[in-house]
């Protein structure tokens, strides 16, 4: 269901400051135009997560990016937890080597106040022909630390909800209600659950990671009436809430889930709902144009449904893959260059008309959901992906008031460290090694420690 054209409401309203990205050009230093130290003077090194837009973004970047402007584009793609790793080294040194990565609006603005970042507010935001107004204002904002500045532009922006094989459930008689609780996704799950040779009931990450198992897990967690802290710095991991969530949810993969879940990420759960080895997905929201794309087996046998929830009225997260420039690069006109095409208007299109616009990288801009190719070839998942990004609300996701901000993430630089450690231990428990009681409570002892340093603050 469309709620009042939300692609509208997003957009900024701020007028763009007229600066062009030749403001970047000028503040470049005379080593930096001439390539010393970094290699060609025309050349950028891209570090970034391996997704399928990605992979997507590196062809097209070989037939239009480099042909018409001459700026080699030397890209590293790696699985989001090694990425993730990679960039925070990399950037911690600022050695200078990557101009540009992908990071997330969990890293963007703690890199930038960190000092690792180029701020990109007089770069590109301010150019009028890349159209920042054109972003969704719940995007940009996560985008921009507390110091107002803007530390990455966005290439694709996203939400969670709920993908279903319709046919599936039709044969079955079965409906799926919009949004479901997790009661009735775990009973279709089981209803489904070898509906069709060689298919399980649901896929959910499994896989290690703040960035792979937490990404779904604390969307639970916080419509459970969980939390990571209390907003006095109290953890929580082993409260009543988060047990509740933890527990559900391991149950309900090892009962009904794929195999070797904990072992499994997004990019496998992706593979297995194409190939038709899943009933029911809940997941990001950039995944349906992976599954409406033309060369999908599951095209037009998908629908989408609101983020599952418990005790709140919603629960799909905000998330981004973006942009940013490191502040040691000795590239960053070329590096600007880059991300403007590759976060552009214009990208999208070329998309669109050579790949498909199911397969636009979108999620970002209100011009996308404003257009009749996109949504033509999105009908079936674009206004459900819209309304789940609208619905987002990173500063209250659950039940109680919180420290910081954050919805399948909260806003520290300690958090990624110690919900990777908490995975561990929920992915063991999923695999049958351990307990979730034993797993959360040695996460709540971990949590306490961090929760100590900021009440000291």
């Amino acid at each position: 269901m469309r709620i009042g054209s939300p692609a509208a409401r997003l957009r900024t309203r701020t007028a763009a400051v007229a600066v062009c990205v030749a403001a970047l050009v000028s503040g470049c230093s005379e080593k930096a135009e001439r390539g010393e130290a970094g290699g060609a003077r025309d050349a950028v090194n891209v570090l970034m997560v391996n997704n399928p837009q990605m992979l997507d973004l590196q062809e097209m970047t070989k037939r239009h990016f480099t042909p018409r402007t001459g700026i080699e584009v030397r890209f590293t793609a790696l699985p989001e937890n090694d990425v993730r790793e990679r960039v925070r080294k990399e950037f911690a040194d600022q050695s200078g080597f990557y101009d540009v990565a992908s990071i997330s609006n969990f890293e963007a603005p703690i890199y930038g106040e960190k000092g690792w970042l180029a701020p990109l507010d007089d770069v590109i935001a301010a150019d009028p022909s890349f159209g920042q107004s054109d972003i969704f204002v719940p995007v940009q904002q996560e985008l921009t630390g507390d110091d107002g500045k803007l530390y990455a532009e966005p290439f694709y922006g996203e939400s969670s909800f709920v993908m279903y094989r319709k046919d599936v459930f039709e044969s079955a008689g079965l409906t799926m209600q919009n949004p479901p609780t997790w009661e009735e996704i775990a009973r279709l799950a089981a209803q489904v659950d070898g509906a069709r040779p060689g298919m399980r009931g649901i896929c959910l990450r499994g896989l290690p990671g703040w960035g792979e198992l937490f990404a779904p897990l604390t969307t639970v967690v916080n419509t459970y009436g969980g939390t990571w802290f209390t907003k006095d710095w109290k953890a929580q991991v082993n409260g009543p809430g988060f047990s509740k969530a933890v527990s559900m949810y391991v149950d309900l993969i090892r009962k009904h889930g794929e195999p070797g879940a904990a072992r499994k990420g997004f990019t496998e759960c992706l593979e297995s709902f194409r190939q038709g080895r899943t009933a029911i997905w809940y997941d990001a929201t950039s995944a349906a144009g992976l599954l409406e794309a033309d060369d999908s087996p599951v095209a037009g046998k998908v629908g989408y449904a609101m983020a599952p929830v418990h005790l709140t009225t919603s629960s799909g997260w905000l998330y981004s893959w973006a942009w940013c420039i490191q502040r040691a690069s000795e590239h960053r006109s070329a590096a600007a260059k880059f991300i403007a095409w590759a976060s552009s208007r214009e990208y999208e299109e070329l998309v669109g008309a050579e790949l498909g616009w199911a397969r636009v990288p979108a999620g970002k801009r209100g011009s996308t959901y404003d257009n009749p190719e996109y949504r033509q070839a999105a009908a079936a998942f674009y206004e459900a992906a819209e309304a789940a990004i609208v619905s987002a609300d990173p500063r209250d996701p659950g039940v109680q008031l919180r420290p910081a901000a954050g919805i399948q993430f909260v806003s520290i630089p300690e958090f990624p460290d110690l919900a990777d450690k908490v995975s561990q231990g929920i992915s063991e428990a999923i695999a049958g090694r351990t307990s979730v009681a034993a797993a959360l409570d040695e996460g709540q002892q971990l949590a306490e420690k961090v929760a100590a340093k900021h009440r000291k603050r």
